[in-house]
């Protein structure tokens, strides 16, 4: 005998929800994902802020880096030095100096030169005496102007060395890398005109040595002049006329 129809279909109903309500998770047990504003926005706060920070300390190690490289561009030594330039110019005038002739520059040898030959002392001795303290004064006072002279050409052929120097000084600071090569720079530019102030100032005590020389032998020259005519007037033995003959008669 068959069975009916509708009879089979409400048989498949409990069927069908006893096989559906086995495989299907009920709605308790089921995982919701809930999204929340105010949770995502302070992540990405969070996140904004570290990133941040590590930018800060990207840059602050930048920063710390480039004054490491300041710090040895500041130690870096100037690589051009005048120094030897500049002592070899003060040897030469040095060298002049020293070989300063008849009256050098020392107090002693200038006293014992003056009381010698310009002083009154040196206008007690005979005629002959006189005559050669004469002599060696006139070859102190050309060798004092000679003395003069020489300085004054090894100082104006200092000054092309000096140029020169000055040239290179200036250019080496002006492309130095950092403090210590700029501050040797003008430490070299400072000895060189301190180089050239020890020319000036030997230069003039040359000039003025060699004018005070003239100066007292013009004093010397009088004074012998003025002994020369006591010694004529006081001789025993005078001037005598006599006659004289123009011609020899036969």
């Amino acid at each position: 005998m068959t069975a009916h129809p509708s009879r089979r279909s409400l048989l498949g109903v409990p069927l069908l929800g006893l096989l559906t309500g086995g495989l299907l998770p009920s709605p308790s047990s089921a995982q919701i994902v809930v999204f929340d504003p105010s949770t995502y926005a302070q992540t990405v706060l969070t996140a904004t802020r570290a990133l941040q920070q590590i930018n800060n300390q990207i840059a602050s190690l930048r920063n710390q880096a480039q004054s490491l490289i300041n710090q040895a561009r500041n130690l870096t030594a100037l690589p051009y030095s005048a120094l030897s330039e500049l002592q070899a110019t003060l040897a030469k005038t040095r060298t002049l100096i020293s070989q300063a002739q008849n009256i050098a520059y020392e107090v002693r040898s200038i006293d014992e030169t003056f009381k010698k030959l310009y002083s009154l002392e040196a206008l007690t001795g005979t005629d002959r005496a006189l005559v050669e303290n004469a002599r060696i004064r006139w070859k102190t006072t050309v060798g004092g102007l000679q003395d003069a002279m020489r300085l004054q050409a090894t100082v104006m052929g200092n000054l092309s060395a000096n140029q020169t120097q000055m040239a290179a000084l200036v250019t080496a600071s002006q492309s130095a890398d950092g403090a210590l090569s700029a501050t040797q720079a003008g430490n070299q530019i400072l000895a060189l005109q301190v180089q050239q102030l020890n020319d000036l100032t030997a230069l003039m005590a040359a000039n003025a040595r060699a004018q005070n020389i003239k100066a007292a032998d013009d004093a010397a020259a009088a004074a012998e002049v003025q002994e020369k005519r006591k010694r004529f007037l006081q001789r025993h033995k005078g001037y005598a006329p006599g006659s004289a003959k123009m011609f020899y008669e036969d």
